[in-house]
Parts: C-alpha cells; sequence; structure tokens
C-alpha cells in the first residue's frame, strides 16, 4: 500500500476492510470476546481501531507469514475445540459464508471455503483426491502451481475452519520451503491430509467475497464495488438514485421509500433519511437523522442534525453538531446552525448564524442575524420566543433572551433581554447632512 497506515484500516466503503470483516463476523452471531484480531505491523493504530468493538488484539512479532500468524495466536484459541480463521483485508467477506464455516462438518479437521470466479486468479488451487474427489489433499500456490494445476479453476478463498487440536500439531510441523520463505497456513492441509484427517471444501456461491486488496487501485475497485452494493440494495428498496455511480454512502446509511438522491450525494456514517424527502445535488450529510418529506437543497453540509419532517434547507445551508430543525422550519443559503433547536414553522432563510441557541416556533430570523455565543472563554446561550421577528444584521449579543411576540428591528446590537411583544432598537440615531455629498464632489474636482 506504500503507506505507513496498515493495509486493514485502509477505509473501503465506508469502513476499513478489517472493520468490514469483523462486521460480517459479529453479523454472524460470533461474540466479541470469541474474536482475536493477530496484529504485527501498526499493532497500535489496529488496537485502537479495535477497542469500541471490545476484541481481542493478538500479537505476531516477527511477521513470518500466515500460518506463523496463526500459531502465534495459538495461546488464545486453543482452548476451543474450533477455529475459524479470515482474512483482514477482505472486506467482501458474509456472514452468511462465517455462519456457514461455524456449522460446517464438525468432525473434520478442516474446512476450506473455495471459491470458482469466471476468470483465473493468482490465488491457491485446490487439489482433490481423484479416488474421493470430497476429500482435498493439498492447496497449491499460484507461483509454485504447475501449468496443469494453474489450469484448476477452484481457488482457495482463504476462509477455514480448523479442529484445534489437529491444527496445532499440523502448525508445529511447518517449513519455509517456498519463495517467500515463510510459514505458510495452507500448508497445513497437506500435513493433514496425509496424516489421514478429513479435510473438505465449502463452496462460496460469490467468489467476490474472497477478493483482497495489494494496492491503492484496487483499494479504490474495491470501494467502487462496495458503494454499488449499497446503492442497489437502497434502490430495490424503494429508494431513487439519479446517478448512482456518482454517489457515497456508507453502509450503516438507512433510507425511506421514495426518497430522491440526486448526483453526488454523500451519506455518511450513520445517517437515516425517512420517506419521501429529497436530498439534491452535492450535498454532504455525516450521522444525520431526517424525518420524511425533508427537502435538502443543493450543496449542504450537515454532520449530527437532526431535521423534523417537512422542513426546507439550503441551498448552501450548513448544519452543524446538535443543529435541531423543527417541522416545516425553512434554513436557507448560508446559514449556519450550531447547538441550536429552530421551532417548528420558523425561517432563517439568509446569511445566519444560529450558536447555542434555542428559536421558538413561528419566528423569522432576519438576513445577517448573528446571536453573538462566544466571549473568548466561554460559550453563552441565546433565546428566542414563539412568534418574533428578527429583523436583518442583529446582532444578539449572548447571553440574552427575545420574549414571545417581540420584534428586533433591523441593524440592532441587543445586549439585554427583550419583554413579550416589545420593540428592540439597538442602533445609533439616524442623521442627514444636506448637500454634503455634492460639496464633498467639489472639493474633489479642485
Amino acid at each position: 500500500m506504500r503507506s505507513e497506515l496498515p493495509k486493514v484500516l485502509h477505509p473501503a466503503g465506508g469502513r476499513s476492510l478489517l472493520g468490514h470483516v469483523l462486521h460480517a463476523v459479529q453479523a454472524a452471531g460470533v461474540a466479541a470476546g470469541d474474536i482475536g484480531v493477530v496484529a504485527g505491523y501498526g499493532a497500535d493504530a489496529i488496537r485502537a481501531a479495535v477497542a469500541p468493538l471490545g476484541v481481542r488484539v493478538l500479537m505476531q512479532e516477527p511477521q513470518l507469514g500466515t500460518g506463523h500468524a496463526v500459531q502465534a495466536a495459538e495461546p488464545w484459541w486453543r482452548d476451543y475445540k474450533r477455529v475459524i480463521v479470515v482474512h483482514g483485508d477482505m472486506p467482501q467477506l458474509s456472514a452468511a459464508t462465517v455462519r456457514a464455516l461455524c456449522d460446517a462438518e464438525p468432525g473434520a479437521a478442516a474446512v476450506l471455503a473455495t471459491a470458482a470466479p469466471p476468470e483465473p486468479r493468482a490465488y491457491g488451487r485446490i487439489l482433490r483426491d481423484p479416488d474421493d474427489p470430497a476429500r482435498i489433499v493439498a492447496i497449491v500456490e499460484d507461483r509454485q502451481a504447475t501449468a496443469a494445476q494453474k489450469d484448476i479453476r477452484e481457488l482457495n478463498a482463504g476462509f477455514y475452519s480448523f479442529a484445534t487440536g489437529p491444527l496445532a500439531q499440523a502448525l508445529a510441523q511447518l517449513g519455509t520451503n517456498n519463495p517467500h520463505g515463510e510459514y505458510y497456513l495452507t500448508d497445513t492441509v497437506a500435513i493433514l491430509a496425509a496424516q489421514g484427517r478429513r479435510v473438505t471444501g465449502l463452496p462460496m456461491p460469490d467468489a467476490d467475497e474472497c477478493l483482497g486488496v495489494n494496492d491503492r487501485y484496487e483499494l479504490a475497485q474495491l470501494d467502487q464495488m462496495l458503494r454499488r452494493r449499497k446503492t442497489r440494495a437502497l434502490m430495490r428498496q424503494g429508494v431513487s438514485i439519479q446517478l448512482p455511480d456518482t454517489v457515497v454512502i456508507d453502509p450503516d446509511v438507512e433510507v425511506g421509500a421514495d426518497t430522491l438522491l440526486e448526483a453526488g450525494v454523500q451519506l455518511l456514517g450513520a445517517t437515516r433519511i425517512g420517506a419521501r424527502c429529497q436530498v439534491k445535488a452535492y450535498s454532504i450529510l455525516a450521522d444525520c437523522e431526517l424525518a420524511d418529506e425533508v427537502l435538502v437543497r443543493p450543496h449542504c453540509v450537515m454532520e449530527r442534525a437532526q431535521v423534523a419532517a417537512k422542513a426546507q434547507l439550503g441551498p448552501y445551508t450548513r448544519l452543524r453538531e446538535g443543529a435541531r430543525i423543527g417541522a416545516g422550519a425553512h434554513v436557507g443559503n448560508f446559514v449556519e446552525v450550531k447547538q441550536t433547536r429552530l421551532g417548528a414553522g420558523s425561517k432563517a432563510n439568509h446569511l445566519a448564524y444560529l450558536g447555542d441557541a434555542e428559536v421558538g416556533d413561528g419566528c423569522n430570523i432576519g438576513a445577517g442575524t448573528i446571536t453573538c455565543n462566544y466571549d473568548g472563554a466561554h460559550k453563552h446561550p441565546t433565546t428566542i420566543g414563539a412568534g418574533s421577528f428578527i429583523g436583518s444584521n442583529s446582532t444578539l449579543v449572548a447571553p440574552v433572551e427575545i420574549g414571545p411576540g417581540a420584534y428586533v428591528a433591523a441593524g440592532s446590537v441587543v445586549t439585554e433581554s427583550v419583554p413579550g411583544d416589545a420593540l428592540a432598537l439597538g442602533r445609533a440615531r439616524q442623521v442627514n447632512k444636506d448637500g454634503w455629498a455634492a460639496r464633498r464632489r467639489r472639493r474633489g474636482a479642485k
């Protein structure tokens, strides 16, 4: 990968490669306490990434191949009857495959997931006993395969179920007579078969599950495959996507039926969107909640915000963390909202900043209005009562409270609370000097 970041932590399709694998394993019903991640290079970063999941990180030092990796984890897995081994850089692994490996022949020393892609890949070939084709006798790596063996289309997918006792014995017999000078996990198959133990295959219906990643180009291809899988699933659930290859939708995103997503939209994290919404071109939503029939016009940026039914946003609206937009409210172009509740039916249509504020229902926030919530050391709240009208270019210096039904005249600087139904004017008195401009021009002409 030519990166300081461990390969398994590179992102594709909205999760790290390892994150996809762990998600599939847990979705198959494997408890976090029964999952071990073998790490070597970048172990500290891997440990930090998986810490929220509660899985165990097992050290491989030095890194001497896949067989050595499993052997390094032996003190952890040897007390189990069986151990499932999967690669951390194969993010299309499905929960169904993990579950099938868990349920596969309990009497077999090893069960190997196998794949038969339409196009050959540089993966290990499965060698079967000609007298008993159900019995696998070896895996030959692509570099070591003969021409005849390379014609075999049944490939090793890289997912295994082992009986732990026979596995431990086979690992102890591994050698390094191979092009990489490493201990190959695949060599345990021939060792087990030579001992007369049963090794069988588990054919996988989707050969793409065993696709790994070796460089940034393959990472980009994999990301595209995962994104297409997500958009295809959403469209089959009744979501309209204008140009599916232009959108970015993370795997945990939920979208209701009859919602329209236009070109360039990004839905990230745990975003949830209701039914009959419209999210127009190039809007980005991260960890947001939208109720039904919300309109998001182009180029909105929203993060950790909540939007109630039939609200309208944008274009160019920014909702930051803690923004809560009420039902039927309007938030317009170049309006920024942070840690603020905007009440039902309220409007802030132009060029405003609302931070640390509580805005009641049915309010009008004029263009250029700002809540001055930060004094250089602390944040302070602003409260605007229901039905209030805040004139354009008003500056509300927090902490301050505008009572219900009050008016704030345009251009006012409000530093004191305003009673309900009152008019607040906080600006200098206007003075007109007749003829002043003409006199100035005459002086400039001399």
